[in-house]
């Protein structure tokens, strides 16, 4: 297995840490949650960086580094559900998940008729967006907590706080998740045509 894939694997593994830290229960639950979801973030970043510049493409990576991507967003989205239900609103979580069904199941049609759909500009754009706003909700939790206390003013900025930044991080991810979903459904549609 090459440096691309074994960084696809540990996200996925470091994926399970994550979310047991989040939900561990611990005073210090989400301080330890915090970095563990940023390494696995940051191998989303460098596993397809290396993969291009050293010629490491593979089938199994160009199917398991977006199907990690969307492991991992999709338990930040719930674990920060289940965190705080005001800041992260069910109907976004709801919109992720859908979506990321919907694209998980259009890469198996094409499996089925032995294509490989790698991901493209607008869903890494997205997963960026994504990994932003729960990086930034993720922090705010953990200056609750007294390991990161010393973060928690730059929540309570004038015009600069939570309370503007959420509202839009929640707004670009929304409408960067639909649009997403519904440019890669668009493009390979002949995929769902053919199916049907």
């Amino acid at each position: 297995m090459n440096l691309p894939n074994q960084l696809t694997v540990a996200r996925l593994m470091l994926t399970v840490f994550f979310v047991a830290a989040a939900l561990s229960g611990l005073s210090w639950a989400y301080t330890a949650a915090v970095p563990l979801f940023g390494i696995a973030a940051y191998t989303d970043f460098l596993d397809g960086k290396i993969a291009r510049q050293r010629g490491l493409i593979t089938s199994f990576g160009q199917l398991m580094d977006p199907l990690a991507d969307k492991v991992l967003m999709v338990s930040a989205f719930v674990v920060l559900l289940d965190a705080d239900q005001a800041t992260m609103p069910a109907w976004l979580v709801i919109t992720v998940v859908a979506r990321e069904f919907l694209v998980t199941g259009l890469r198996l049609i094409a499996t089925a008729q032995g294509a490989i759909l790698s991901a493209d500009r607008l869903g890494k754009q997205k997963t960026i967006w994504q990994i932003i706003c729960a990086s930034y909700l993720l922090v705010m939790h953990a200056s609750a907590e007294s390991p990161m206390q010393w973060a928690r003013p730059l929540f309570d900025i004038p015009f600069a706080g939570s309370k503007t930044i959420i509202p839009i991080l929640l707004a670009l991810t929304f409408v960067l998740t639909l649009w997403s979903g519904a440019a890669y459904l668009w493009k390979n549609r002949a995929l769902v045509l053919k199916e049907l």
